[in-house]
């Protein structure tokens, strides 16, 4: 545990006595790709830590989630035989459901 009211000079020389050593990143922005999409990390903090030959980030900001599309695209475009364009504009219209992009797209071709 460390003591509430450590010095920060005291703090990066113990961590320097114990081989441990960060660096901040200058970084614009952090992306991290999952199977469902992305986590975007806007004006982040990032810190490199350097202990005993391995290397960790830590990385602190505003998080937000970008879900990935592209099936859902896909989906609509197979279902009502319509272009990207408009499979994209239907999803974008129905802020992300499906059946209900896949049903107006449907309605507007009767």
């Amino acid at each position: 545990m460390i003591p509430g009211g450590m010095d920060p000079k005291k703090m990066q020389a113990l961590m320097k006595q114990m081989g441990i050593k960060s660096e901040e990143i200058p970084a614009k922005s952090v992306v991290i790709e999952t199977d469902s999409g992305k986590l975007i990390v806007d004006n982040p903090q990032v810190t490199q830590i350097s202990m005993q030959g391995q290397k960790s980030l830590q990385i602190t900001g505003e998080i937000r989630v970008e879900e990935n599309t592209e099936n859902d695209i896909k989906l609509i475009m197979e279902q009502t035989g319509c272009s990207e364009e408009e499979a994209k504009a239907a999803l974008e219209k129905s802020k992300g459901d499906i059946a209900e992009a896949i049903l107006s797209l449907s309605e507007s071709k009767e």
